[in-house]
């Protein structure tokens, strides 16, 4: 005869993975709501708990300091960006004027351009001791992201014979042109659609390269 202890079904680790995964996740999602609220000097690890329904100890557990939470929610966001338009760019038989617009849609794609994420860039943006985190998490993705665009846009100038037109330089000022779209949406959501801006964008990049793009309908 079996023991009670002997007996006892074991949860698949794929179920206790699944539930901790789901934890950490609780908890990234709890500190983008925080920071959006409170700002970064404003949230704790007691905030954050708290939002989030759950114990320090468990904070503690998954992120051990408010560094590493913060760094977690970095993380979280630059990955779910760089998925949507990398994930879009593995057709190889995309034209360069989708991979570009790949990358301006990924910019203005409704899950990014949720008000608590926007928040949440301008926050590490503004403050002085959160830069370092930044340029630690999300330096790399930056790079990658520019190096990307000036690559399509080479080719784009080569394809359309077009002069004048400086492909880093090109890059640089969409860059500073998202950022910008950003903080309007965060400042003044009333005037600045999340659609409404990727509209801006396209007309931008229309006329810059007018043999590769026509302003489109909105689309996600």
């Amino acid at each position: 005869m079996t023991s009670d202890e002997d007996s006892t079904t074991e949860p698949p680790r794929t179920s206790r993975a699944a539930a901790k995964a789901e934890r950490r996740q609780n908890l990234i999602d709890a500190t983008i709501t925080s920071i959006a609220k409170y700002g970064l000097s404003g949230t704790t690890l007691a905030r954050v708990t708290d939002i989030a329904g759950t114990s320090i100890g468990l904070a503690n557990f998954h992120f051990e300091t408010k560094e590493r939470l913060f760094e977690a929610v970095l993380t979280h966001l630059a990955d779910e960006q760089r998925d949507l338009w990398q994930n879009r760019n593995l057709d190889a038989s995309l034209s360069s004027a989708d991979r570009l617009m790949a990358i301006i849609d990924s910019r203005f794609h409704s899950r990014i351009c949720d008000r608590k994420k926007l928040a949440i860039w301008f926050a590490f943006y503004g403050d002085a001791g959160a830069r370092d985190i930044y340029r630690k998490v999300v330096g790399d993705l930056d790079d990658e992201l520019l190096e990307a665009t000036v690559a399509i846009l080479k080719l784009m100038i080569d394809e359309g014979g077009y002069t004048g037109i400086d492909p880093m330089e090109t890059a640089l000022a969409l860059e500073a042109m998202y950022d910008g779209m950003w903080l309007n949406m965060l400042l003044y959501p009333d005037e600045f659609k999340r659609l409404d801006c990727r509209r801006r964008a396209l007309q931008f990049v229309s006329a810059i390269l007018p043999r590769h793009f026509q302003p489109a309908t909105d689309r996600d």
